[in-house]
């Protein structure tokens, strides 16, 4: 499998009481669909995996395979404190007939380059589907590092690619350099641009959940035109929204994003709690101005 363009890590849009919205879920799906982003993530840290149990995970992976059927590829995150919940996530990937998982770091264990490997390929045996790694040490506390890829690389050809979510750039030069078979999707927003000036073929980012026409522009105007003068101003209209989102409350912001563009998304759940007032007037401002931005850039085509 190749990951090329736009991956969106799908929302989970809550009720009023706090419970999952299988329709409002399938009405986001769609609307991905529609806008023609190349991929679907679920179980995502945008999609408050980390607040749903076991059972609601399988059932929205299951859910939206059931909706997405062939039109998309669909990729399943399996992230998860204890090794052995990674493997169950994936065996249930495999059995829905997702496309592909997302594998990262287990949190709070700190485990070392050769122990985060084991955990890793353990996931892998469990499914046999293409993997994503994910590497995210602002929430996971551990980076994979050069040993932890020579070890994975070369145990199994199924990790093809990484959302490279360090915000280092030493990282994206050594994966760029070092490891060419490894397929690098951007997951730092604010350096897109860089990341496609580096090799990177597709983007996971959450924006796009709201946004898809905007980023897709982005992707095509870096990845596939190879204009980057074109892309340094679509990514300058585009910059606002991604300092917005880097100040706090990410989930909250791509919720409050989704119901500007009238989708039903709902609250968070707890520890988290919603914008208030003035920031939900702030983004609507900066989403606005964006649109035009951008849609002056592209002749309207965003």
């Amino acid at each position: 499998m190749k990951f090329e363009g736009i991956y969106t890590p799908a929302i989970t849009p809550l009720n009023a009481e706090g419970q999952i919205d299988k329709t409002a879920f399938a009405d986001v799906l769609e609307s991905l669909i529609a806008a023609r982003v190349h991929g679907i993530i679920i179980g995502g840290s945008t999609g408050e995996y980390y607040a749903q149990s076991a059972q609601e995970r399988f059932g929205l992976g299951a859910w939206a395979k059931e909706v997405i059927g062939s039109r998309l590829p669909l990729i399943i995150g399996t992230g998860a404190v204890r090794t052995e919940d990674s493997v169950e996530y994936a065996k249930a990937a495999k059995a829905i007939g997702a496309d592909a998982i997302l594998v990262g770091s287990p949190p709070y264990a700190l485990p070392t380059q050769q122990e985060n490997a084991a955990h890793a390929l353990a996931v892998d045996r469990a499914a046999g589907l293409p993997i994503m790694l994910y590497n995210y040490p602002g929430r996971m506390s551990v980076s994979m590092g050069r040993e932890f890829f020579e070890t994975v690389l070369k145990a199994s050809k199924n990790f093809v690619a990484i959302k490279e979510s360090s915000g280092q750039m030493a990282q994206l030069h050594m994966l760029a350099r070092e490891f060419p078979n490894l397929s690098v999707s951007c997951g730092w927003d604010d350096q897109a641009l860089e990341f496609f000036a580096w090799g990177a073929r597709s983007w996971v980012c959450a924006g796009s959940n709201f946004l898809p026409a905007e980023h897709i522009a982005l992707y095509e105007a870096c990845a596939v035109q190879k204009d980057f003068d074109k892309g340094r101003r679509i990514m300058s209209a585009m910059l606002p929204l991604m300092d917005f989102l880097e100040e706090g409350k990410f989930v909250q912001a791509i919720k409050y994003g989704c119901e500007i563009a009238g989708l039903r998304a709902g609250g968070v759940r707890a520890p988290l709690q919603g914008l208030d007032a003035q920031e939900k007037e702030r983004l609507q401002s900066i989403v606005a101005e964006l649109k035009r931005n951008v849609a002056s850039i592209t002749g309207g085509k965003a």
